[in-house]
Order: C-alpha cells, then structure tokens, then sequence
C-alpha cells in the first residue's frame, strides 16, 4: 500500500474486454481508501485522454490489485527468440513472446490473446516481469546474478534423500506454482531428482520424477499459526491442481469461504479456508512472511 502514495507513478491494468493483459502508465490523484469489500485508488493515466481532444486525460476510480509499480528496465539487452516480454502498443504495454529476430534490432512478438504477430523496434521492448509480493519476477540481470551467487551452495549440505521439500517450474501454466516432492537423489552440487507428491506420469502408473535445478527447489514451508480467518488484501498460498499458487484475498464471502485474485493470470477464484495457507518467501536461507518481505 506504500506503493500507492498521491503523485506516485504506476501502471494500471484493466478488465475491459480488448484491453486484458496491457499495462497503462498513470499517476495516482487519490491514495488507497477503503470501500465496502474493496480498496479503491483514484489514478490518471499519462497516455489515454477522456475525449477525443486529447486535452484531458482519463480518470478512474480502480481497485488497488489492478495497479503496481512502474517496473524496473534494463539499460540496454539484446533480445532472444522465445523470451517473454513487453511491447508498447496502443498507448499500452502488452504481454507477448519473441518469435523472429530481423535486422537493425527489430523483433517479432507473437501475443497468444489476441493470436496476432507484430513488428517491433528493440527500443519498444522490455523483459516480461510480475509484480509478486513486493518483488519484481525475473529482477534485473545484475540482481539475479547476485541471487544466482547466493544460491549457488553445495545442496548436499542443505538436502539429503528423503526431505521434503517444494519444487517451482518455468514451463508455460505452472509459473508461480509450488509443488510438494520428495529429493531422490542428490545429483550434483546444484542438481537434484525430485518424485512429485501430487503430479504423475503421463500414463498414471507412478508419480512423476525429473531432474531439477537446485534454484527452484526449496525447502518445504513451516507450518503457520493456525489462522481463523484470513483478511481482505492479505497474501495467501492457494491449493489448486496439485500446487500452491499465490494470491491475494480480494473478497471475504465468510469465515470459510474466500476470492482470492491472482496477478499472474488476472483471475478470481472461489477457495475454502482449508485449502489456503499464509504466504511466505525462503529468502537468504530463511522463511519471511508476506509482510516482512515487503520490507526488505
């Protein structure tokens, strides 16, 4: 909420139909004020006017999860084919993937909403990242070395055959999931066999196992005070199809029964208490709750 001061510079997101997915610089005109089940934010946008002279420009009263900080950009990076990013597009920033590297640093994105395929200058691109429990998702190359170099331990000293531990994935659908496994076999000093506790094999004759990289491998979360209720804005971990997904509660329907929003896919969905938990980070070799991560 500290993100959201009046004057502060933002990117909103909307649930309009055509305009799904994009990201809109703005300002905010009024800070967070709460109303009803919601926390509500006046915002500007810089690019989008509220008529067609273009002298005025657009307003709106929006909910607090459909705005974030303007995210971080690299100085200068040469772009790959199949990396996910940005392109500015229609006063906006929409979500695609690189499907052609052409000639003078022009790059074809591919944008699986709209199944459409567009031309673009480097100078229009950035990296796709997601604004997650206070952190950008990937962080800028030389933070992610840095972390690479904290991560990159010995992990027979940290796991052994037998722990339990989660396991996150990159692949397309599973992104920001965790999944409950067991360590096989200490591979080498960053690798790791996992057998999943929930995913099975494509025939569904025994549990899955792979080979995993020991940066997405952790340890698995304490368990948490036992919670009675969760509160409006909190972040939570929400068991859906086998994994853990993190969410924030934008609704409260009652004692048992919440909506939690997910940044990640722009959803809302309905969970029983019993099946979210707290959310926590492992951050540096410790578990740091939602709020304390905020803080770092």
């Amino acid at each position: 909420m500290d993100y959201f001061k009046k004057g502060a510079e933002i990117e909103i997101s909307s649930d309009e139909d055509g305009f799904r997915g994009a990201w809109f610089a703005g300002t905010v005109v009024k800070p967070p004020a709460k109303k009803k089940n919601k926390t509500l934010v006046v915002v500007e946008y810089k690019t989008i006017m509220a008529d067609e002279s273009g002298a005025n420009p657009l307003r709106e009263t929006m909910d607090v999860l459909q705005l974030r900080p303007p995210p971080p950009r690299e100085r200068s990076r040469t772009f790959q084919i199949s990396e996910e990013v940005d392109a500015y597009y229609n006063d906006g920033w929409w979500e695609g993937v690189i499907t052609e590297a052409h000639e003078n640093s022009r790059f074809a994105v591919f944008f699986r909403t709209s199944r459409e395929q567009l031309e673009f200058s480097e100078n229009d691109l950035r990296l796709h990242r997601e604004w997650i429990n206070g952190n950008w998702v990937p962080p800028l190359e030389e933070e992610k070395v840095k972390t690479e170099e904290k991560s990159a331990v010995d992990v027979s000293s940290v796991f052994s055959e037998g722990t339990l531990v989660e396991v996150s994935s990159d692949e397309d659908g599973f992104q920001g999931a965790w999944f409950a496994a067991t360590i096989v076999k200490v591979i080498g000093k960053d690798k790791l066999m996992i057998e999943y506790k929930s995913l099975r094999t494509d025939d569904d004759t025994d549990f899955l196992r792979e080979e995993v990289d020991a940066l997405h491998i952790r340890p698995y979360p304490p368990e948490t005070v036992v919670v009675d209720r969760f509160n409006l804005l909190e972040e939570v971990d929400a068991l859906y199809n086998d994994g853990w997904w993190v969410g924030v509660i934008s609704k409260v329907l009652s004692r048992s029964c919440y909506v939690v929003y997910f940044r990640s896919t722009n959803e809302e969905m309905k969970f029983d208490h019993s099946d979210l938990r707290l959310h926590q980070d492992w951050i540096d070799g410790k578990w740091v709750k939602a709020s304390q991560a905020l803080e770092l």
